[in-house]
């Protein structure tokens, strides 16, 4: 069997996280790209080289049943270990001085992240101009170079859903076609690349259901993923007394973005508590709180949409 390559456009985020699980699942060796490019969640790229830490230390597992069966241990037969998913290849890009150029309130220097919910006009602020341009030029380059190298085909993974459209022209299927129709029209061997987009025509909670499947498939557990993910805009930091009662600055995720609304709203879909910790200007709260608030957040949205 032919191995099979895949590039992903890694955020940090749930839903690009959550396609990391699913590519391994399918059985696909990942390079998974992460980008800094001066966003005020620089928490996301912590989170995410977290998790590749956490995924990678679990892709070998030991057949103990073999060693069991050699109880003569005389034989001195090792444990046989078996790959059960190829280790995740993470580099994180650094697109030093963009940010300064860039007029969006995701990027630092920009203006206030908006609260609410995703339908709401001023969501828009949240847009960085031509971000999956700029992001797709560099993973296509890379995608490519592994299809040349290994002289076979290599997909390109997004996390792209269908709840990103009315806001992010970028995440279209209208935008993703074009801009693989300009990377054919540029480069020889193109055709070896194409894009791998699965959860299109889902949401947030649809992808969070495949991820609780990949997490079971794969022997991972779901509360430890997703800890080590970051959906909010607004990522807040508090001092906190940890293990030992020593004093130390620890990022909680907000809960009145628009991203972690949806989050949240996919989680109590699921009926799971978030292993993620949220917290106010005024320190952490508890998950029931932030559940309230995301339930009052949806209800004055549905009322509003009634209402027009």
């Amino acid at each position: 069997m032919n191995k099979k390559y895949a590039v992903l456009s890694l955020s940090g985020g749930m839903d690009s996280s959550t396609l990391l699980l699913h590519l391994l699942n399918e059985g696909y060796e990942v390079v998974a790209l992460s980008f800094d490019y001066g966003q005020k969640h620089k928490v996301e790229l912590e989170r995410a080289t977290e998790l590749i830490e956490y995924i990678n230390q679990y892709s070998l597992w030991e057949d103990l049943g073999y060693l069991r069966q050699s109880a003569n241990k005389s034989l001195n037969i090792p444990p046989v270990e078996y790959v059960k998913y190829f280790k995740v290849i993470h580099q994180i890009i650094k697109l030093d001085g963009l940010a300064q150029l860039l007029n969006s309130s995701l990027v630092e220097g920009g203006a206030e992240v908006p609260e609410g919910h995703y339908a709401e006009e001023n969501m828009k602020d949240t847009v960085v101009p031509n971000r999956n341009m700029i992001f797709s030029s560099i993973v296509q380059a890379v995608a490519l170079s592994i299809a040349n190298k290994n002289n076979t085909e290599c997909v390109i993974a997004l996390g792209l859903h269908s709840g990103d459209h009315t806001i992010y022209p970028d995440t279209t299927e209208e935008f993703r076609q074009s801009c693989l129709n300009t990377f054919r029209i540029g480069n020889w061997d193109s055709d070896k690349v194409d894009y791998y987009t699965p959860y299109m025509e889902t949401n947030k909670f649809g992808i969070l259901e495949d991820g609780a499947k990949c997490c079971e498939l794969l022997g991972l557990n779901f509360d430890e993923v997703y800890r080590r993910t970051n959906t909010s805009y607004k990522p807040i930091k508090h001092k906190v007394f940890t293990e030992g009662n020593i004093e130390s600055e620890v990022w909680f995720s907000d809960y009145k973005s628009a991203s972690s609304v949806e989050r949240v709203e996919a989680f109590i879909k699921l009926g799971k508590k978030d292993a993620v910790q949220y917290a106010d200007e005024y320190g952490p709260v508890t998950w029931e709180h932030v559940v309230s608030h995301v339930h009052s957040i949806l209800e004055n949205h549905e009322k509003e949409t009634s209402n027009r």
